[in-house]
């Protein structure tokens, strides 16, 4: 879980949401559906983005899971946060950590990535508040915030100079 081993003993049947914002308190990913349609919980789940509302918590057993608490704090997500803030792309904010998810994601394999793979990326997520133009505005700045950094957020290996250690 975000990079630590975690043991736990829960009903294996309960819903990831729930474990996650009730017994962990990581209150980033929201319940907005319910029924996995509207993506405010989504996480990432063994490097796929799953809604969190429709999984059960012993899904994840023995796999690598990432809430947007984790994400946020990484270049790539301390970077989206910045364009989005930036780019106006936060109103209510309920849909955005799920959207700050999608487009780690996206970051994470794309480098520059263009409006229709943004839209495709966040395509699982709904927002009744910004009509998306803003949010995809802040993906794509981020991308471009991005170009020559891995998603440590150290120099990608084609932009470290020659000789350099």
């Amino acid at each position: 879980l975000n990079g630590s081993h975690q043991t736990v003993t829960t009903d294996p049947q309960r819903r990831l949401l729930d474990f996650l914002r009730d017994d962990l308190g990581l209150m980033g990913s929201k319940e907005g559906c319910g029924e996995g349609e509207c993506g405010a919980c989504s996480v990432v789940i063994g490097g796929r983005i799953i809604n969190s509302c429709i999984i059960p918590v012993g899904y994840v057993e023995g796999l690598e899971l990432e809430t947007i608490e984790s994400i946020r704090e990484s270049t790539i997500g301390r970077t989206l946060v910045d364009t989005f803030a930036e780019h106006g792309a936060v109103q209510c904010g309920f849909c955005i950590p799920g959207m700050i998810v999608a487009g780690h994601a996206l970051l994470r394999e794309t480098e520059r990535p263009g409006e229709a793979e943004i839209r495709e990326a966040i395509s699982g997520n709904l927002c009744r508040c910004t009509g998306y133009d803003r949010i995809v505005a802040a993906i794509r700045a981020a991308g471009e915030k991005l170009v020559g950094v891995d998603a440590r957020g150290e120099p990608a290996a084609s932009e470290i100079p020659r000789g350099a250690d």
